[in-house]
């Protein structure tokens, strides 16, 4: 995984609350049976005016020229900004996939559903919470600005606007050293690697029942 340390990009509005799983990535895909190839299917449902099925050539599908992801001034955005209870639904981890795919590293929020927060962080998303008011006037911000864009620095755990505002947010400690280093919690358990086998060694010796 990339380390993320600090990210400035033009923030893209998602202006619903409650946006679900099966919005950022709806069930049919999850039939997909490799990791990739999921970014040009994000928000499926709003992006396109044509049903989508795996394996489509998304470029021959008609787009919704009101999706504020097709919209011109949004080309090349890299943080999302959007509403309370964000990544609500099914725990599918493959909505961040998409979400990473399509190049998304950081989605701003008055609240996250828990198990889509922790499946961002584990694939390189990083979701910053903020408070409902600062989210509004951001949302006020995005859409009287052309180029809002927004600096992100995970390791002080704030937002710069660009006029010079700082808004600091919590994040969990293990998730942001994760994130900081680029490492998932796999790659820190195979670390310890050696300190894990000579514990098993010690535990055959001493309780060999629980191996019988």
């Amino acid at each position: 995984m990339e380390p993320f340390l600090r990210h400035r990009g033009l923030v893209a509005p998602i202006d619903r609350a409650n946006v679900d799983t099966d919005a950022i990535l709806p069930k049919q895909y999850l039939k997909m049976t490799q990791r990739s190839g999921f970014g040009r299917y994000l928000f499926d449902d709003w992006r396109y005016l044509d049903p989508g099925h795996p394996g489509d050539d998304c470029s021959a599908r008609r787009r919704n020229a009101d999706f504020v992801l097709n919209q011109p001034r949004y080309d090349g955005a890299s943080i999302l900004l959007a509403r309370a209870n964000f990544g609500c639904g099914s725990s599918r981890e493959h909505a961040p996939w998409a979400i990473r795919e399509f190049g998304l590293r950081v989605i701003i929020a008055p609240s996250f559903a828990d198990i889509f927060a922790n499946n961002c962080t584990k694939n390189g998303v990083v979701p910053v919470t903020l408070p409902a008011e600062v989210v509004d006037a951001l949302f006020r911000d995005v859409d009287g600005s052309h180029g809002f864009a927004v600096s992100v620095d995970l390791d002080q755990q704030t937002v710069t606007t660009p006029d010079g505002q700082i808004h600091t947010f919590e994040f969990d400690a293990f998730r942001k050293r994760c994130l900081l280093d680029g490492v998932s919690e796999i790659d820190l358990a195979l670390r310890r690697a050696d300190d894990i086998v000579a514990y098993e060694r010690q535990r055959h010796l001493h309780e060999p029942w629980v191996f019988s």
